[in-house]
Order: structure tokens, then sequence, then C-alpha cells
């Protein structure tokens, strides 16, 4: 297998596009990469999204993306694994330049979430749950990541507020992120009396959907120094699954896959959790991100919402988090969040994060799917 690079990134800004369609979103963050890379052609576009069929009446979407993006006769595939499509494309970029079978691949993860009212958007995100067993009988997403949270809470004796920590400092880090969707600090008050949503998740607790694209260009390692002078290697890419359903989980509140895929990651790189010097992990909601630092060996279970109490997960703490404002903050356009990840760890390891730069050479992007049905996790090295 050969090493892969980034050697290009793009992104649109997160928010309610009403003027950009689904593929002029695609298609500006592919410009952008492609422009940032110094090419203008690649083998291979696959692109991350999970609703374009659901949202916008749109499938064939890569092939669409392809042509308007004058890609005209490449291979161009959609990639879908619920909220976890924009890492799981990346995945399949990085396959395919590791086997040898392309030079040069674009990924996009991009999502057009906005223009429809927000029942069907709901009864869209529930299809990454089981559709028989928990969406057919009236779970929404909101209300799977409500019962983890609420037996959690339960289990370690911990309070609503002790989770406000990670709200607080995707929002801080989103203020200062021109992409991000969200540009105001919050408060701990704000976060304690903000409305409820499904009980004891509220607002802030949780991600808001968006409109948005993000794009890589990946290439071998060896080639990489043709086309940028400080390419950002993959050293690690892996991924696991668990049960779709809540219920058929051995331990909801372990997210098995997150924990398998992370270590697949870590033995690939041969690197531990204490190597890395930042985590883009998936917070679409408070919950989330516990979990996610629990199973992937930064926190003993029960001690997540202790990092964020703590400041261990700011920029300059033991291990930073949402840098550039995760999903809470940057927002989540669902099937291009693993993309967004993706770039915003580049710009990390690149130096380009401005007034949120972390110090750092490795770090990790971790995307998931469903309630942590599908875990694609990636570790990025910067340039030596």
């Amino acid at each position: 297998m050969r090493g892969v690079s980034i050697i290009g990134i793009g992104q649109t800004e997160v928010r309610e596009h009403w003027e950009r369609s689904l593929r002029e979103l695609a298609v500006a963050s592919i410009t952008a990469a492609l422009d940032d890379a110094g090419i203008d052609r690649a083998d291979a576009l696959y692109v991350g999204n999970m609703l374009s069929g659901e949202l916008t009446g749109q499938e064939h979407l890569a092939t669409l993306i392809a042509d308007f993006a004058g890609l005209r006769g490449i291979e161009a595939l959609k990639v879908e694994a619920a909220c976890g499509s924009g890492g799981a494309a990346v995945r399949m970029g990085y396959l395919a330049v590791a086997s040898g079978l392309h030079d040069l691949v674009i990924v996009t993860g991009v999502e057009k979430m906005t223009d429809c009212e927000n029942g069907l958007v709901t009864e869209a995100l529930a299809m990454a749950a089981d559709g028989d067993y928990e969406a057919m009988q009236g779970l929404s997403f909101v209300a799977l990541n409500a019962l983890l949270m609420r037996r959690y809470m339960h289990e370690y004796r911990v309070s609503h507020e002790d989770f406000a920590g990670f709200s607080i400092n995707a929002h801080h880090n989103a203020a200062r992120n021109p992409y991000a969707m969200f540009h105001r600090p919050i408060t701990r008050e704000q976060f304690t009396s903000a409305r409820m949503i499904s009980d004891p998740i509220n607002l802030l607790d949780s991600s808001p959907i968006g409109d948005g694209a993000a794009t890589v260009i990946l290439c071998p390692e060896e080639k990489a120094q043709e086309f940028c002078p400080a390419p950002v290697t993959i050293i690690a890419s892996a991924t696991a699954t668990d049960s779709i359903a809540l219920h058929d989980r051995d331990d909801p509140l372990f997210l098995q896959a997150a924990h398998q895929s992370a270590q697949k990651a870590y033995a690939q790189a041969g690197v531990g959790p204490e190597d890395l010097d930042l985590f883009e992990l998936h917070d679409a909601f408070t919950i989330m991100a516990a979990l996610s630092l629990e199973a992937c060996g930064f926190a003993d279970r029960g001690r997540g919402p202790e990092l964020a109490k703590d400041g261990e997960i700011s920029l300059k703490g033991r291990i930073p988090i949402s840098t550039m404002g995760g999903l809470k903050g940057r927002g989540h356009p669902v099937g291009a969040t693993g993309v967004y990840q993706i770039v915003e760890l580049v710009q990390q390891l690149r130096g380009e994060a401005d007034a949120n730069q972390v110090e750092c050479h490795l770090g990790m992007a971790q995307s998931i799917g469903g309630t942590g049905a599908t875990v694609i996790t990636h570790i990025l090295e910067g340039p030596n």
C-alpha cells in the first residue's frame, strides 16, 4: 500500500445558502481545492452525501457534480454512511490512492438541508436509525441521543450542566472561524437556560443543520511535493461498525465502533491517544462528545465531561477538540461534516488556523454515522 497525502483543501461557509444549489456548493469547494493543489483534473471523484435524494430530489449526485465541475469522463461515485458519509468518502479516496488504483482523487462532502421545513429534515435524519424498531416507533435522532444522555447522567451521577463546557468550547472556537455558522460565544448561563428539545437535550447541546461543502485532494505520498510544498499525510484510515439500533447493543453507553475504529487507527499509525495533539470529534450532541472521548481513550468511562469542565479540550488544553467550532459551532451539513473535519485538521497541521491555531504535528478526526453504528477514523501527520 502506498502512503497518501493531502495536497489541496477547499470549503464553503456553513449556513443557509438560499441562493446556491447542491451542485453549486460542491463545485465551489472543488474549485477551491483544485486551485490550492495547483491542478485542474483528477482521476476520480468520491462524494459524501446522505440526503440529496430525500431533501433535494437529486440522486446520481457524483456524476452530476463531476459534469458541473468540468470533470466529465472521470470515475464519480456517491458514498453514503448516514452522518458519517463524508468520513466514509475520505476513506474510499484514501483506499483508491493507497492501492495504486488512482493517483489524483477528489473527495467532496456536500449537503443542502435548509430549503426544507424542519419536520421533513427530522424525518430524513431518522433514516440513520433503525427504520423498523426506532424511527417507525417515533424516535427522532434527538430523542435517541436524549435517551443516551439521560442514562449516562443516571449511571455516572453527572448533571446536565456538566456538559456545558463542550458547547462553550465549540462556540468560542467557531466565533473565529470565517467558515462557521455561529460567530458568537455562549456562556454557561445561556447553556443551562436554553430551550429544551428532548429532555435532557436542549438547543445548545445540539449541532445545527446547515448547507455546505468541503473538499480534499489526495495523491501518493511520494508525489505530493510535486504539487504542495508542505503536504499533510494520512497515516491511518480505519472503520468499524456496531448495531444501528441502540437496544441491540451490549452496552449503549460505550461506543464500541468508535473504540474499535480508533484502536485500528492507532495500530496503523503506531501511536496512542497520548501522542495526539488534537481531536476533531463528532460532537453532534454534547453526549456524543463525552462518549467519543471515552471510547478513544482520552478519558475513563463516566469522566468525559470532566475534560470539558477542566479546560482540557480547549485550544491550549491537553487534547483540543472542535478547534474550528466542530459540528456544534461550525454546523453539521451531515454528508459534508466528515470532510470538513479533515479540511480543518489540514489547516491546523499546515499552521493555517489563524486565531485558533494549536501547536500540533499529529491530529485525529472521527466521523460517526447514526448513534455510533458506523465510525470512520483518520490520523493525519503534518509536514516534517
